[in-house]
């Protein structure tokens, strides 16, 4: 196997025996971007520079006695998404309007993943502000899926999911307002993770929807996710949103037999729109874990069937309020002429693509004068009952279990042409961030033809990660799919 290809958890434990170094691991990822991402395009930046003397570092930080107890990731190559920043670093959230932009501070999960000894190797592609489900949406060009060329790796955390997929990278952070983190995990056969809200900092990360959006890890195993988890949650006063609740040792807690835990299948989610194959997967996981010890036990999400709608009402209008913020006055790009209006719609004109724009002509609209009763105010009603639906499943039961996305990979281009198509591909995902729990998707299957990943998407009550984290690790540990990669990137 080659070092790339390494999870987290056995590269740290080479690593710590000292049989590898930060700095061949590190030029194993290098070596990898070089090889393939002028195909994949998965990373928007990439400094090996000032990578390998941050790989160096660790080297020398492993040599005289540091060790992994203190700092987890200490010599583990590891990517963010661009709309997270790192000081020193371009931060263009995959947006002209933010093109020539370079991060002048840390967010606080960059500062958790350096003080945590982690090589931090590039900024990876997105949909442009995070709106999308697809990854074409990016200004700088659409990522593709390591395991069709010609297909989507979902999004908007694309690039991260196929760099994680495609071993150009061991670990990776994205972020999911709507599945952004789950979708693009499944379709690439990965581990995607997004933790409550409130679990980890947003201090850092761009917004698109403030009261959705959540940081999360995308890695090659449930014990990496698990690993990544615990070194960036925790407390930030700098988020007014952080909730102060103690931080557990997920990775401690993944062992053990399911029996005694209940999982709930939604009838709600097992309808009309699902792929046979993916239905097929989703039903044998089901029964797998069943296998396991686990009692399934069916629930009733009765609201489920509003997510969609109430989603893109919420989520258009918080956007079009933190989008004002990029105007061509403090930063960003810049179009002058004529007086400070006309200047604003050259900036956001030129700087802005069309779903962008898109989703803040909606917010604006649900949010203007005579609307905001009839849209935005019903929305957030549906909203509370949503998570009203989620917890009163959740005295029954430990965790439910879904598909993550109805389909498998699609073709690129397929769905451009037709938003609300393409927005129905987060229509598993979305009511966990309306909700505000916790969610992970894990590879459970392939299509026949092409050989495509299928993802199974696990929701666990708030702050319920460790329980979640055991139930997929148990399910990942008994079932091959983990194993499977993209036969053309690891040739």
């Amino acid at each position: 196997m080659k070092l790339n290809e390494l999870a987290l958890a056995e590269l740290t434990e080479k690593l710590a025996r000292r049989e590898v170094s930060s700095r061949e691991v590190t030029q194993a990822c290098l070596d990898q971007i070089r090889r393939l991402d002028d195909r994949l395009r998965a990373f928007l930046h990439v400094n090996a520079e000032d990578a390998l003397a941050q790989a160096d570092a660790a080297d020398r930080a492993l040599a005289t006695g540091a060790t992994h107890a203190q700092q987890p990731l200490l010599g583990v190559p590891v990517a963010l998404k661009d709309i997270i920043a790192v000081k020193g670093q371009p931060l263009t959230c995959a947006s002209k309007i933010l093109g020539n932009f370079v991060s002048p501070y840390d967010a606080t999960v960059t500062e958790k993943l350096r003080a945590a000894g982690a090589v931090l190797l590039g900024r990876l592609n997105l949909d442009e502000f995070a709106m999308g489900s697809s990854t074409e949406n990016s200004a700088f060009g659409a990522t593709r899926n390591p395991w069709d060329l010609t297909r989507i790796p979902g999004g908007s955390s694309g690039g991260s999911a196929a760099a994680v997929a495609a071993h150009e990278i061991i670990a990776a952070l994205g972020s999911d307002t709507g599945g952004s983190v789950r979708q693009p995990a499944a379709l690439c056969g990965c581990v995607g993770l997004k933790p409550t809200y409130g679990r980890v900092s947003r201090y850092g990360l761009v917004a698109f929807a403030s009261s959705l959006d959540q940081i999360g890890p995308l890695t090659k195993t449930v014990r990496d996710a698990a690993v990544l988890l615990r070194v960036i949650a925790g407390h930030d006063p700098r988020d007014a949103t952080s909730v102060p609740e103690p931080v557990p040792d997920y990775a401690a807690a993944l062992e053990g037999d399911l029996r005694g835990l209940r999982i709930g299948l939604a009838r709600e989610y097992m309808v009309g729109g699902l792929d046979a194959e993916v239905k097929a997967a989703v039903d044998a996981a089901v029964a797998h874990l069943a296998k396991l010890g686990a009692e399934i036990v069916e629930v009733s999400l009765q609201h489920t069937e509003f997510a969609v709608a109430t989603y893109y009402i919420i989520a258009t209008a918080e956007a079009s309020a933190n989008l004002a913020r990029f105007d061509g006055v403090r930063y960003g790009l810049r179009v002058e002429g004529g007086d400070p209006t006309e200047m604003y719609c050259r900036t956001r004109g030129a700087g802005f693509g069309p779903e962008v724009k898109r989703r803040i002509i909606l917010g604006t609209y649900v949010l203007s004068s005579g609307y905001y009763d009839a849209y935005y105010l019903r929305a957030q009603k549906v909203r509370t009952l949503i998570r009203r639906d989620f917890l009163e499943a959740f005295q029954k039961v430990d965790a439910i279990v879904t598909p993550t996305s109805p389909t498998a990979a699609f073709r690129l281009g397929e769905k451009t042409e037709d938003p609300l198509q393409m927005y129905l591909s987060d229509i598993y995902t979305i009511s966990c961030n309306l909700a505000g729990i916790c969610g992970i998707s894990v590879p459970c299957g392939l299509t026949r033809a092409p050989r495509l990943p299928i993802g199974l998407q696990l929701l666990g009550k708030p702050f319920g990660e460790a329980t979640l984290l055991k139930i997929a690790h148990a399910y990942e540990q008994t079932t091959p799919w983990h194993r499977e990669h993209p036969p053309a990137v690891t040739a």
